[in-house]
């Protein structure tokens, strides 16, 4: 069977539901024949490269809050992250395009280090002190995936290596009616959105495996979180008690 995911590494929600997964899986009887793709989405897909900015002053600009606001807003979502185990900073992160990492991982995928590249990417954003936005950052983390550096700096060299992957991914979204992320299908029959808890990922796949037809899962948990795209930035969600998204 396999599960597709769309995500992106600036979307909290999904590095946090890519954990939440993770451990669904683990719980799931047939996780050894479980094929799991990481497929691009990006929040913000008319930035600029080398547009970057501080991620705690985007969210005042975009929501109208004072810096003090957007700090809470933040502190929320590392409350749910780090109840999974996930390092989160809250203060320093940059935000800005994510077509270049998106590229890479299409390269790491066709090398067999998808996941390894995604998991160090995600730690360096929400976790570390390390901007993936810089080249030359990017150049190491695809290094420490196991990938040629060689090779990896010819793809970011080359603005069209692999952008039609990236395109192609981003298109079927779409056509699957995807407008947030993270996002998983399985076998092309289920759909899940947000970040939800592990058990609710494990009866997915049992429900997937078993063949049944199913209404897709939205937001329902209070725990489930879903990034979307609006206007310039894309947004997250911050689940509420109650809350559906």
């Amino acid at each position: 069977m396999r599960v597709e995911i769309w995500s992106d590494i600036a979307c909290p929600w999904c590095y946090i539901g890519k954990a939440r997964f993770e451990k669904g899986l683990a719980a799931f009887a047939h996780r050894d024949e479980v094929e799991v793709v990481h497929r691009s989405f990006e929040l913000d897909p008319g930035r600029a490269k080398g547009d970057t900015g501080l991620v705690v002053d985007m969210l005042a600009a975009k929501f109208g809050r004072s810096r003090t606001e957007a700090l809470a807003m933040e502190e929320g979502v590392a409350a749910n992250a780090r109840s999974e185990g996930l390092g989160y900073r809250i203060e320093g992160r940059d935000h800005g395009s994510t077509f270049d990492i998106h590229r890479l991982l299409h390269l790491a995928k066709a090398r067999g280090r998808q996941d390894e590249l995604l998991n160090l990417s995600y730690r360096a954003n929400f976790a570390e002190e390390r901007s993936v936005y810089d080249q030359e950052t990017l150049i190491a983390l695809a290094v420490e995936a196991g990938l040629d550096e060689a090779e990896a700096r010819e793809v970011l060299a080359d603005a069209d290596a692999y952008a039609d992957a990236v395109r192609a991914d981003e298109r079927e979204a779409a056509e699957l009616g995807a407008n947030g992320v993270p996002f998983f299908v399985l076998d092309r029959r289920y759909g899940v959105s947000g970040g939800q808890p592990a058990e609710v990922f494990t009866q997915a796949l049992e429900q997937a495996w078993q063949g049944r037809v199913i209404t897709p899962v939205g937001g329902s948990s209070p725990d489930a979180g879903v990034c979307d795209p609006d206007g310039a930035d894309g947004s997250c969600e911050i689940p509420q008690a109650g809350a559906h998204s």
